[in-house]
């Protein structure tokens, strides 16, 4: 077991959280809510979004901080890395601010909404949320192409 083992398993691990967390929402959950009465779905994505916000809140800064100690401690810094972990970077970051604007943005209209009771505008925020949610997983799909494609590729 070395370090850079561990800090890619790390990695690896979190990034599954991360970008299966969005898969299982977008093509799993989503799908089978529509069995719910409109309040009740309101109320469950309030739930699940909680939940899965959390777990994102550890696995991003764990994918992030693992990332960059491969990068700098296994690669040298960016002059020594190949091109795969500068998109890897890219798009990284670019799901970070993604996931930070859901949370700023529909998420805490969510919340507000449903507590003052104002379906309508929680269902809007939901929109808005699975839409990004959405982005962020092409996103992290793409990441996890690039990861493979150029370590192999």
């Amino acid at each position: 077991m070395t370090i850079p083992g561990i800090l890619l398993a790390a990695h690896v691990l979190a990034a599954v959280a991360w970008v299966g967390g969005m898969l299982f929402a977008v093509a799993v959950l989503r799908p089978s809510l529509a069995v719910l009465d409109p309040p009740q779905r309101l109320a469950l994505h309030r739930q699940v979004f909680r939940r899965f916000f959390l777990v994102i809140w550890h696995a991003m800064p764990v994918a992030l901080l693992t990332g960059w100690a491969l990068l700098f401690g296994w690669y040298g810094g960016f002059a020594g890395s190949p091109w795969h972990v500068h998109l890897m970077q890219l798009t990284a970051l670019t799901m970070t601010a993604v996931f930070i604007s859901i949370v700023a943005g529909p998420w805490r209209t969510l919340r507000a909404a449903m507590d003052r009771g104002d379906p309508a505008e929680a269902a809007s925020a939901v929109d808005r949320i699975r839409a990004r949610v959405q982005l962020n997983l092409a996103l992290g799909v793409l990441t996890v192409a690039v990861a493979a494609l150029g370590r192999f590729g």
